[in-house]
């Protein structure tokens, strides 16, 4: 298997014009992943130049972590490395975490620095927390936007606060939003609410990957308000921000909601969260008893 391209056998100008891969984007755009899978398919059959890349994020969209290995395996193999970091993502999906480690290391020494995100992820979760934190830290030190954040949350969930706290106070920086939405967190963990309340609007306002979820959930177990809960976490739909369908399932599940939360639980599942597979299933055995 070869990677298409878009190579002028001919002489003649490229084709600019990649109707599939149009089509594809648009299903991708319109939360419709598992079908633009079908269409990307063709879209790389045909040569389409732009196919690839938009086939390997409708694979991860939708969940489907062993086509994307199996297709990405042999590419990688041939010497792509700009897909190794998906494949490693991949990997980890199908519980491959040999060859996972294998992929994203590839792809960090080849410069993909955002792929030692993942990197660091799966060594924490191999009991490897040194080895991640060293990862991270030095993907964060190169100014990948994502790594300080995930540095703060790792030293965080591994209990070590003080540690959390120096790393978020040495990275702070409102050119990287997520920057400040880790010291955010920190300043929730040392009940610091005030402090804490100040940077989650402000990394709301910078425009941090995940700052109406964590503001959300911040207002709900630190405030115990939940009005001003619900409205982050709509905030948060409207950004389209990282697992704002399963957030609101949960949350409306919480709070004695389960019809209304039903529709964003299956929102969440068809993009591929096993977790809100499950608490569909769960809802639905309720129904049943009913």
């Amino acid at each position: 298997m070869t990677e298409p391209t878009s190579g002028q056998a001919s002489g003649q100008p490229a084709l600019s014009v990649e109707p599939l891969t149009a089509e594809g984007s648009a299903l991708l755009q319109a939360g419709r992943p598992l079908e633009a899978v079908d269409v990307l398919r063709q879209a790389v059959a045909s040569g389409e130049p732009s196919a690839p890349d938009l086939l390997v994020r409708a694979y991860l969209d939708s969940g489907s972590w062993h086509a994307a290995a199996e297709w990405l395996g042999p590419l990688v193999a041939q010497g792509h490395v700009r897909f190794a970091g998906r494949l490693g993502v991949a990997l980890v999906e199908t519980g491959d975490r040999e060859r996972a480690e294998e992929a994203l290391r590839l792809a960090v020494e080849s410069g993909e620095i955002a792929a030692a995100n993942d990197l660091g992820i799966l060594l924490r979760d191999e009991g490897r927390l040194a080895e991640g934190v060293l990862v991270l830290e030095r993907a964060a030190e190169a100014g990948d936007p994502l790594a300080p954040a995930n540095l703060v949350a790792l030293l965080l969930e591994d209990g070590d606060l003080p540690g959390a706290a120096i790393a978020a106070e040495r990275f702070v920086d409102p050119s990287r939003p997520d920057t400040v939405l880790a010291l955010a967190e920190v300043r929730a963990t040392q009940a610091r609410l005030e402090e804490a309340e100040d940077l989650y609007r402000e990394a709301g306002r910078l425009g941090a990957l995940r700052a109406h979820t964590a503001y959300g959930l911040f207002l709900l177990s630190s405030r115990g308000d939940v009005d001003a809960a619900e409205r982050e976490f709509v905030e948060a739909r409207r950004h389209a921000e990282p697992g704002w369908a399963y957030t609101m399932g949960r949350f409306l599940l919480d709070v004695g909601r389960p019809d209304d939360a039903r529709a964003y639980l299956q929102v969440a599942a068809d993009s591929g969260d096993r977790v809100a597979a499950d608490l569909l299933t769960e809802l639905d055995g309720d129904a049943a008893d009913d």
